[in-house]
């Protein structure tokens, strides 16, 4: 089979083992490898959401080149090799939300969105590993919820996806999807890759 990205003559790498990654990037008829970055999230750090969602993604990229064995050798190649890396954070009341680390905590969350909104901020990097060229941007978008039942707070924590997400939010939960209302921006921003802005960095970067 013919993917959009041999059409297009590149190779594509995601850097992520997200779920969710992995269905949009194939919703958007790319055919891809997965190669990890083993880096320390919690030491890096930044005051401002989108400084640090494209530090993350900036900190993963370039683990997975060096974990590939540095540029050089892709330079050789005749095809370019593109990587995607990104990284999502959730926003609640201007304080700045990663992967839950307990169950109080993720009990704190979810409780904080029912019947209220949390902001979401991804980023996303695209790297020409042929060429070195690289784009960086982010996105944002806002979801706004209904009342969210006490027993199915206690059923999305006892539920391990709460723990891998950020902000213990995944929107394509059956448990949470009937309570939100509405989404101000791109679904997929929420669920950890624009498309458009991913979309825009493979030509930019080609």
């Amino acid at each position: 089979m013919t993917t959009k990205a041999m059409e297009r003559g590149f190779k594509l790498i995601l850097g992520s083992q997200s779920m969710a990654r992995k269905k949009i990037l194939g919703e958007m008829g790319y055919d891809f490898t997965i190669v990890t970055a083993d880096i320390d999230e919690k030491a890096i750090r930044r005051d401002n959401p989108q400084d640090l969602v494209v530090a993350l993604a900036e900190a993963k990229a370039d683990e997975i080149i060096t974990k590939l064995g540095d540029q050089s050798q892709f330079a050789q190649d005749p095809l370019p090799t593109l990587l995607i890396t990104a990284d999502t954070v959730v926003v609640y009341k201007g304080v700045i939300r990663e992967k839950p680390t307990s169950k109080e905590e993720a009990r704190q969350f979810i409780k904080g969105y029912s019947g209220s909104h949390g902001g979401v901020v991804g980023s996303v990097i695209v790297s020409n590993l042929k060429t070195g060229v690289r784009k960086v941007g982010w996105d944002k978008a806002e979801v706004y919820f209904h009342e969210i039942p006490a027993k199915v707070i206690d059923e999305l924590i006892d539920d391990s996806i709460t723990f891998k997400v950020a902000g213990g939010l995944t929107l394509e939960h059956p448990l949470i999807s009937p309570f939100i209302d509405t989404v101000v921006g791109g679904v997929d921003t929420v669920m950890g890759l624009p498309k458009e802005l991913t979309e825009k960095f493979i030509t930019d970067v080609l």
